[in-house]
Parts: structure tokens; sequence; C-alpha cells
């Protein structure tokens, strides 16, 4: 089907118009749209093998399925879900190296690297402490959101909370990485220490961009007003 085409088409129309108004993980997002055009066009072919005409078959199928309003609701609400569980997933995942990389700081060449010990170690302190927090509560998302979400409404305020986990967990890998290279300059093993702040460095950057893309998620008025309530749209494989 040609552009021209594709405009003319109320459901690839719907399809595009729904597509631009939800925000999620990319694979999420296209596997949703992907069932509801496919559930659209069956239902136009349906319809037209009742001696319709595709177009008005299609608008019709349109009509049946429900608008924007009715449909973007629970189907942000499902990726509002599906970007918690995946920044809590890259949190979980990504924050034990945090403090195996504190840990390989205060093992490695310990006279030279920590000249300020008080100040280093109470870094190391809250640094590691942010990052059992954030892996905590990453930990807990995903069983909030898995089989326990069957059973029990998802708290409205959940995706929020691991945004604001995963930001806090990057911005400690971000002090980290500047604070295990300022320590490498000042130590005679500095290669293990740079190792430490570039798998820091690497860190960083997953939770950092899924982290914005939670905050932008749990901000959305639609998905905190129908985050808690059962949802209806299809299922996007959390």
């Amino acid at each position: 089907m040609n552009a021209h085409g594709r405009n003319a088409d109320p459901i690839e129309r719907h399809i595009v118009a729904l597509a631009a108004t939800l925000h999620g993980p990319a694979k999420a997002k296209a596997r949703m749209i992907e069932e509801l055009h496919d559930g659209l066009t069956d239902t136009a072919e349906a319809i037209a093998d009742e001696d319709v005409p595709y177009a008005r078959a299609a608008e019709r199928a349109v009509r049946e399925f429900g608008t924007l309003d009715e449909l973007v609701p629970s189907c942000q609400r499902e990726l509002t879900i599906a970007q918690a569980r995946h920044t809590a997933r890259t949190v979980a995942l990504t924050t034990p190296f945090l403090i195996a990389c504190w840990h390989l700081a205060r093992t490695t060449d310990h006279e030279a690297t920590w000249q300020l010990p008080y100040v280093a170690q109470a870094l190391a302190v809250h640094l590691a402490a942010v990052a059992t927090v954030a892996a905590l509560l990453s930990a807990g998302t995903l069983a909030a959101t898995g089989t326990l979400a069957r059973r029990l409404p998802t708290p409205h305020q959940l995706p929020f909370l691991v945004a604001c986990a995963g930001t806090a967990a990057g911005v400690a890998m971000a002090v980290t990485t500047l604070a295990l290279a300022t320590a490498s300059a000042l130590a005679t093993n500095w290669t293990l220490l740079a190792f430490a702040g570039t798998l820091a460095a690497a860190s960083h950057a997953p939770i950092a961009s899924s982290a914005r893309a939670c905050r932008r998620c749990a901000r959305l008025p639609l998905a905190r007003h129908a985050v808690s309530q059962p949802g209806g749209a299809p299922d996007v494989g959390l």
C-alpha cells in the first residue's frame, strides 16, 4: 500500500495516532501496536465478508474498537508498568556493579588510594546504601508487577518510585565514576581502579536512560490515573 493509501485507510490513521500518543519501552509498544493493528484488520475483514465495502468495514472496525480517549488509558497503563519493570530490571542488574567497584577500590592499593579515608569511606558507604535500596525497591517492583499483580492492584505511585530509584542509582554511578577516576590518578596500581571506573561509567548509561523514560511515563496523567485500575489493553509481555 502506498503512502496515500495508508493515509486514507481509517485503520492506519487510527494506529498512527495511537502510536504517537503512547509512550513506553520500544519493544513492548511495538508489540502492542502490532496486536491492535492485527485486531482491527481482522475485524475489518470479518465485516467485509458480510458484503460491506472495505472502506466502510474499516471505519466500522475502528468505531467498534474504540476512540483514542477510550483506548489510550488502558494501553498507557500497560506500557507504564512495562517501563517500570524495564527500569527496575536494569537497576537490579547494574547496581551490584556499583558495590563491586567500591569493593575493588577499597582492596586495591589501599595506602595510596585512600589518602582521605574518612571522606572516601563515607562516600562509599552512602553510595553502597543507595545501590542497596535501589536494588531492593527494584526487586519489589518486579514482584509487585509480576505474579502479585494478578491478585493485588499495582500501587499508582510505583512507576514514579522506580524512576526515582533509577535516577538515584544513576547519580551514584556517575559519582562513583568520578571518584574512581580521581583515585586511579593517585594510585600506584591504577589499572584496576581505571577498569572499575570504566565499569561504573558503562553501568550509568543504561540506568540513566531507562530512569528518564520511566519518569516520562510516570508523569503522564493517564498513566497515573489508570495504573491501579484493571486494564483491558493487549498483553505486552511484561
